[in-house]
């Protein structure tokens, strides 16, 4: 069942993430701003005017050991 949102508000949507993942996506982007990242890939994978792909954040250098 879907929840329903004030006037003001989207529908709150049930994504199933691991606790792993929802957690460094939260490190790499800041923990309140994970949703207006997946709503930027749907816009881009659904081809919305001046949509564009959200950039990935730079990868670090392996560690020589």
């Amino acid at each position: 069942m879907v929840s329903r949102a004030k006037d003001t508000h989207t529908t709150n949507r049930v994504v199933r993430v691991p606790d792993a993942d929802w957690e460094e996506l939260g490190t790499l982007v800041g923990e309140r701003h994970r949703s207006q990242l997946i709503r930027e890939f749907i816009a881009w994978y659904l081809r919305r005017p001046k949509a564009t792909l959200p950039k990935r954040p730079a990868v670090e250098p392996a560690s020589e050991s």
